[in-house]
């Protein structure tokens, strides 16, 4: 696949909504994959890259959300590598090849009436280019932002990456990589975090704060990965921003005590959201 090219299907990959993520049929991969598909033949002439067929007995790997109340499944990610079908680069003049890519959406199902959503990922993608599972992007964001006021968008936070292969994902976190074996639950702890922007431009922002926006992790040998994120959602914690460009007009962060510290970060410490979440 040319350079060019790639870098039109990684755009196209990535401009869905700005967060973080039916059981998927794998021989209808999208409007991504569609459009990542006629670019292939319509620009590259090798249409064979674009064949995505999984076969049937290909080994699966479920992945599963628990969706906590007030939030929503993401839409996944999902990338595939073919080293059959390598992509053509060049760094300084030198040429060089990595493995050719093909990324698809997934939309988590939900079991029954329970909060569990999941999808199951073929790691055999098949097609001519043999295309082989390299990491998925999913997670859980703020779909309904009107419960924090009027004009409220989502921002960032609760997404989890995870790695089959050795190759780089399209998205990556700034926080270390955690390796692991075998199926893994993945527990961790978020707040609303509400933010109030003055300056530039003026706008209200929910994230989902967590010790991380993205934990990333490269696990092997794993046919099943359960994400549980749990929200407090009664401990919103919340910051005002500067309203002036004087250097003393810093953010203002409000704890859901009510205690109040400023800071010129802005971001509050998770370590105090803890503490005041276990309080009785």
């Amino acid at each position: 696949m040319p350079a060019a090219l790639q870098l039109i299907v990684a755009s196209l990959y990535q401009s869905n909504h700005d967060n973080l993520f039916p059981e998927y049929e794998m021989n209808t991969p999208g409007l991504v994959a569609a459009s990542a598909a006629f670019l292939l033949f319509s620009l590259g002439g090798c249409a064979q890259e674009a064949v995505f067929s999984p076969p049937s007995n290909s080994e699966q790997v479920t992945v599963s959300v628990k969706v906590p109340k007030d939030l929503a499944a993401d839409t996944m990610r999902v990338m595939y590598r073919s080293a059959k079908c390598p992509s053509k680069e060049s760094a300084d003049g030198v040429p060089y090849e990595i493995d050719g890519f093909y990324p698809i959406d997934v939309e988590p199902r939900q079991v029954g009436q329970s909060d569990l959503y999941e999808a199951k990922l073929a790691r055999d993608g098949g097609g001519a280019c043999q295309w082989q599972l390299s990491n998925v992007t999913f997670g859980v964001y703020y779909e309904n932002t009107a419960q924090f006021g009027e004009n409220v968008k989502y921002g960032r936070g609760g997404g989890v990456i995870v790695i089959f292969d050795n190759n780089r994902p399209q998205r990556r976190s700034m926080d270390s990589i955690v390796e692991a074996s075998g199926n893994i639950h993945i527990k961790k702890d978020y707040y609303p975090w509400l933010v109030e922007i003055h300056l530039h431009e003026p706008r209200n922002i929910i994230n989902i704060l967590g010790d991380q926006d993205v934990f990333t992790y490269k696990i092997t040998e794993t046919n099943k990965i359960i994400f549980e994120p749990q929200l407090h959602n009664q401990k919103t914690v919340r910051t005002i921003g500067a309203k002036s460009r004087d250097k003393s007009d810093l953010p203002k962060i409000i704890y859901p005590d009510g205690s109040e510290i400023t800071d010129d970060t802005g971001e509050p410490d998770l370590g105090k959201l803890q503490s005041i979440k276990d309080k009785p």
